[in-house]
């Protein structure tokens, strides 16, 4: 039977409804705060709290698994099934509860994460990623809209929106250095200044840290241009592209002085310097 202009334009119209619909929906199910951001069992460390809020308008449901993930040397992620050479999975030793949550909007809630079977662990670090994936909030029965023409085409789309956060365990002393290489300079579309580098890892943990990038003038004048929070290389993987876009005030020239580029970590109240490296421009 042949369509008509008019169910075409029906059809149309309610297709992308739909996809309004499935957008709003994943906004909905992506106001998901999670602190903190990463796990990590060192020392006598048995328990972590994850907290975790709906920041959103609408009630949110989440089921709780456990990922492996690769890092590639561009920072990207794929997923895995077996571990790399040189890499070890940590969800055989964590267990965490509950595995779902319903957050009501505002609402927060604990989820605990526990670590499991120390007799077993053998030096080294250890990686998994909790997967926070968010499922429809299923509706009372009768409560669904019908369609109202029954003579239209539906589609029903459903999105799927994921946080993953890093578990890591780290049994005995670290052997990690990490250094900066391969900094150059470059004007991005010939107006965004950028450095870019290379974050070198080698030894048997990830690392993990701020970065920080210092313009000094051919004066001597010291003006921080650019930071960068939570930059990861983790095992195997060792070493990591990076990019940085820089402060293009008018008051600082690119063609002269030097870039300063300091990568440090946290230890409690401290800051721990990791690598350093300095870019002379010309």
């Amino acid at each position: 039977m042949p369509v008509s202009g008019t169910s075409i334009n029906k059809f149309s119209a309610f297709f992308i409804l739909l996809i309004l619909c499935s957008y709003l929906k994943i906004n909905a199910q992506g106001n998901l705060e999670i602190m903190p951001m990463r796990v990590v069992f060192e020392g006598q460390t048995k328990i972590v709290s994850l907290n975790l809020a709906n920041t959103g308008q609408d009630t949110a449901r989440y089921v709780i698994s456990m990922l492996e993930i690769r890092m590639k040397e561009d920072g990207t992620f794929e997923r895995i099934e077996q571990p790399d050479s040189g890499q070890k999975f940590a969800s055989d030793f964590i267990r965490f509860f509950p595995r779902s949550i319903t957050l009501a909007p505002h609402e927060a809630q604990v989820i605990k994460v526990q670590l499991i079977k120390t007799n077993l662990l053998v030096p080294g670090e250890y990686r998994s990623h909790i997967y926070f994936r968010a499922t429809p909030v299923e509706m009372p029965l009768g409560e669904e809209e019908p369609l109202k023409d029954s003579t239209t085409i539906s589609v029903h789309l459903k999105a799927v929106f994921g946080i993953t956060i890093p578990v890591i365990i780290r049994v005995g002393e670290s052997t990690t250095e990490t250094t900066l290489s391969d900094m150059s300079f470059q004007m991005v579309n010939d107006t965004v200044p950028a450095l870019s580098m290379v974050l070198n890892r080698s030894g048997n943990m990830s690392v993990y840290g701020d970065l920080k990038v210092d313009f000094i003038s051919a004066q001597g004048k010291v003006t921080q241009v650019a930071t960068v929070k939570g930059i990861a290389v983790y095992t195997p993987t060792s070493s990591r592209q990076f990019r940085v876009q820089l402060s293009s005030t008018s008051n600082i020239n690119y063609q002269t002085g030097k870039l300063h580029v300091e990568y440090s970590t946290h230890q409690g109240s401290k800051s721990l310097k990791l690598a350093e490296g300095e870019l002379e421009l010309k």
